[in-house]
């Protein structure tokens, strides 16, 4: 069995999602290309257990989409950091 094949011979694909339109836009690319050998399931960030396991994955971000267990490239490293946001002037006051 290939490395990206589950039990049932399918790839799994789960997309976290917010419900906000950039969301919405990333469900409808993910189902544009996806296959007969995708199952994509749409997971609702705002159930606790949902945003959980976006933790464990180490999600910061939405929408980001999960394939057989392992975040994509283009949805990780993404979201609000403390450095960053400091270099960007928030917390320092304006003179």
């Amino acid at each position: 069995m290939k490395e990206t094949e589950t039990m049932n011979g399918k790839r799994k694909v789960e997309i976290f999602s917010a419900g906000c339109p950039a969301c919405r836009e990333a469900e409808e690319l993910v189902r544009r290309l996806s296959c007969p050998s995708c199952e994509v399931q749409v997971l609702d960030m705002k159930d606790e257990a949902v945003a959980s396991r976006a933790r464990e994955l180490g999600i910061r971000s939405v929408p980001a989409v999960v394939v057989d267990g392992k975040v994509a490239d283009c949805c990780t490293g993404r979201g609000p950091d403390e450095a960053t946001l400091r270099e960007a002037g928030i917390g320092k006051p304006i003179s």
